[in-house]
């Protein structure tokens, strides 16, 4: 039976990672030149390799033991992405104010963390499933609140729904939800001994 773990990814090999979010756009050409672009994803996937992140033995015999007990594909979890992991910039700390989650009616008490990216004038949302336990606060109108963090899901619970009109916003660090994407790990020693790990590929989970 698959599951989601809730422990993760070595971060000593994550922070050399390489990779990020994928979109997939298709193109038609027109007989005139002109095109036709149109993406069936409404959210972007990110992917990583964690390969290049491997320096040492130890380091090595930590990824072995993180696979096996994650049975290769089968189970997911969580994965720092070592720039693109907190609500606010990454050389800031998060606040409370970073980011709108939602508006209050009165009546809705549950709100989903989530994150927007904005450039010119446009923007996309990201839901945030899987913030760090102890780095969630959040506010109404700009006063900071007492709010249940459920940390599988990213769901904000409130003992009383927020007034009609009040803006609810959160800071918080986050990891993503990813699995292995191959169930065999090409491992070696190099010429001066140390770990190798070609390709670790990560995919980023839907939950």
């Amino acid at each position: 039976m698959t599951a989601f773990h809730e422990i993760r990814f070595p971060f000593a090999v994550a922070l050399g990672a390489v990779g990020g979010p994928r979109r997939r756009t298709e193109i038609v050409t027109l007989v005139s030149g002109r095109e036709e672009r149109n993406s069936p994803w409404a959210d972007s996937v990110r992917r990583w390799d964690a390969g290049p992140g491997v320096k040492s033995l130890d380091d090595l015999n930590t990824l072995i033991a993180f696979f096996e007990a994650r049975r290769g594909r089968l189970h997911g979890f969580r994965f720092r992405d070592p720039i693109d992991n907190r609500s606010c910039a990454p050389s800031a700390a998060p606040s409370m104010l970073d980011q709108v989650i939602g508006t209050g009616d009165g009546v809705r008490a549950e709100f989903q963390l989530v994150k927007h990216y904005a450039s010119g004038g446009e923007s996309w949302t990201r839901s945030i499933a899987k913030p760090v336990e102890g780095t969630v606060s959040v506010a109404v109108d700009g006063v900071e609140t007492e709010g249940s963090v459920d940390h599988a899901t990213g769901q904000v619970s409130f003992a009383d729904p927020p007034a009609d009109g009040a803006a609810i916003t959160a800071g918080f660090a986050f990891d993503c939800p990813v699995r292995f994407d191959t169930d065999q790990l090409d491992i070696a020693l190099d010429a001066i001994g140390a770990g190798a790990a070609p390709s670790v590929p990560l995919v980023e989970l839907r939950l």
